[in-house]
């Protein structure tokens, strides 16, 4: 299960809008507690994909200083994030072929539902598995 602030889920939803029609990604902060996910704080990263309008790659020099930010205040990267601008609001191909942190959750901001949503899945390394979503009131 994924838990999320509302402030977290909002910041998801604005990076996922202003920067459409590319996709938006970045990680995602906290720490793990049995079988939940909370997450507290939303970072974002700059899709440096050849296509951004058709899929993402994180910045690995970002990336890698979200990471130095998480061990820096007690916190972990418990996850990713990306937008489907206008496609659907599940996992494309593109995604499983391209998901390469086994364990951590992927969550994605569906522009294209109406309203916006984010949906979770955690990566197990074979296939995505679908996590419900808790928004927590800040």
């Amino acid at each position: 299960m994924l838990e999320l602030g509302r402030a977290a889920y909002d910041a998801v939803l604005d990076h996922a809008r202003a920067d459409a029609p590319r996709e938006a990604c970045g990680a995602l902060l906290g720490y793990c507690e049995d079988d939940r996910v909370l997450v507290e704080a939303v970072r974002r990263v700059p899709n440096v994909a050849d296509a951004p309008r058709l899929t993402y790659e994180l910045d690995p020099e970002t990336t890698l200083s979200v990471f130095d930010e998480a061990e820096a205040t007690g916190r972990e990267v418990v996850g990713f994030y990306h937008s489907h601008p206008a496609g659907p609001a599940q996992m494309s191909d593109t995604d499983r072929e391209e998901a390469s942190w086994p364990g951590y959750v992927y969550v994605l901001a569906s522009l294209a539902a109406r309203p916006a949503l984010l949906d979770a899945w955690t990566w197990t390394g074979e296939r995505f598995e679908r996590e419900a979503v808790v928004l927590r009131e800040d």
